[in-house]
């Protein structure tokens, strides 16, 4: 089957943030359509179409919908729900969700009010990186085109359904991308990560019910109504259905966006992207952020969907596939992305506040050329007492590449130990690199 684009459809358009833009486009034609069926009805779409979760996890969206208790309490008092956008995109290498927002807003807006009426959610709150100042000015702009429009407020398109959309702009810490630590953000609180349970589900933002979705995950449901559950079981795989945005950086030809069907390889990928850059070879590459282990060119024919990627020992994740080649020293690689889990580290839990910590200290000293025998133990031994230990995924995050690396790449740790320096020149991996150099 031929593909055409879905989440990235617009983009090419001229001003396809506007909603003139965005209703041209048949934009806004899921929206009615939701409206007229029951909450439970939208849910049941959402579930039978298999939506899973594109901000990492994979968890199945409107089994997360579903959650969401319905009617009055214990104490007999019925509880607000809320929907919130997690737009907190900061894991090194992911890229997708800026973009959409930034290109076509008014489908993340058409997909909260959709989402926020099937779980009976009366307000929904967007939560976006205060930095990216362009998306939040955009996106600010589309929620009151919609108000202006009827597609916001009360009874929106004369259904009787009242919503009221906030977007909120986050002071700027990775933390916040994990739901708990959003939520107590949002509140007006340091982020740090809830202890579970209670879920979100049963006491979330202010207590109450609450469904958190990734941006692309609401962004991919007006489709879905609009299309119906077998246009969009159409792409895709059995388990993982669907069109997705796989975000390509570092070294290839072309890098950039590329929605694709999920189960695609890397090496299809590639050959969109024009292949690794000129003259080199692939060495290593992420296939869900810096947070997910390793994989090396012995794996550009797995399956990018969330179980081919499981069964090869990684995860989706974000779906941030960055690309190095074989000028990139993995010391130094792995070394930038502890330093900026340290960095990022809320501090509340020991075993990653201390451990990322000294993460940093072994690898600097392994890059530098000061290293010792025993480092590459205490490296792995560190990673363990974070991974599965810490208070949220972060510490996992962090151990992720420490044990990968080691696994594909022992060798060239050995060699920093040896050779009392780092083998490798840091200037032949910058795009300009060959330009100035010649490739070689």
């Amino acid at each position: 089957m031929t593909l055409s684009p879905v989440l990235t459809r617009h983009w090419a358009e001229p001003e396809s943030w506007t909603l003139e833009s965005y209703r041209r486009q048949e934009g806004y034609r899921a929206l009615p359509k939701a409206l007229r069926m029951q909450p439970d009805e939208v849910i049941a779409t959402v579930k039978d179409a298999g939506l899973r979760g594109r901000g990492g996890a994979g968890f199945p969206t409107g089994m997360k919908w579903g959650f969401i208790p319905q009617g009055p309490g214990p104490d007999g008092t019925e509880k607000p729900h809320y929907l919130v956008v997690n737009a907190d995109e900061s894991e090194p290498g992911t890229c997708k969700d800026m973009p959409l927002m930034l290109a076509t807003p008014h489908m993340l807006v058409e997909g909260v009010v959709i989402g926020s009426y099937a779980i009976r959610a009366s307000h929904a709150f967007i939560y976006l990186r205060g930095e990216t100042v362009s998306v939040l000015r955009r996106l600010q702009t589309a929620v009151e085109e919609a108000y202006a429009a009827g597609y916001l407020g009360r009874n929106i398109l004369g259904s009787g359904y009242d919503l009221e959309v906030v977007v909120h702009a986050g002071a700027g810490a990775y933390i916040c991308g994990e739901e708990t630590a959003l939520l107590d953000s949002l509140e007006g609180r340091r982020g740090q990560p809830r202890l579970r349970p209670p879920f979100p589900a049963v006491a979330g933002l202010y207590a109450c019910p609450t469904v958190v979705n990734n941006v692309e995950s609401i962004a991919s449901v007006p489709a879905i109504l609009a299309n119906g559950v077998d246009w969009f079981r159409s792409f895709g795989t059995e388990k993982s259905p669907g069109t997705t945005i796989y975000s390509l950086s570092g070294h290839v030809t072309r890098p950039g966006q590329y929605e694709a069907p999920l189960g695609i390889t890397l090496r299809e990928l590639l050959s969109y992207a024009g292949g690794i850059r000129a003259g080199h070879t692939l060495k290593f590459w992420t296939p869900g952020g810096s947070s997910t282990p390793l994989f090396t060119d012995e794996h550009l024919d797995v399956a990018l969907d969330y179980e081919g990627v499981a069964a090869a020992g990684s995860m989706l994740g974000t779906k941030a596939l960055q690309i190095f080649d074989e000028t990139t020293c993995v010391v130094r690689a792995v070394l930038r992305w502890t330093e900026f889990y340290a960095h990022e580290s809320c501090g509340k839990c020991t075993p990653c506040r201390e451990g990322t910590y000294w993460l940093v200290q072994l690898l600097q000293r392994l890059e530098s050329g000061q290293g010792h025998s025993t480092d590459l133990d205490k490296l792995l031994d560190i990673a363990d007492n974070i991974n599965g230990k810490s208070f949220c995924a972060l510490g996992d995050g962090a151990a992720s590449p420490i044990f990968s690396s080691l696994k594909y790449f022992r060798d060239e740790y050995a060699d920093h130990i040896r050779h009392g320096a780092c083998p490798f020149d840091p200037s032949r991996t910058t795009v300009w690199a060959d330009a100035a150099q010649g490739v070689r």
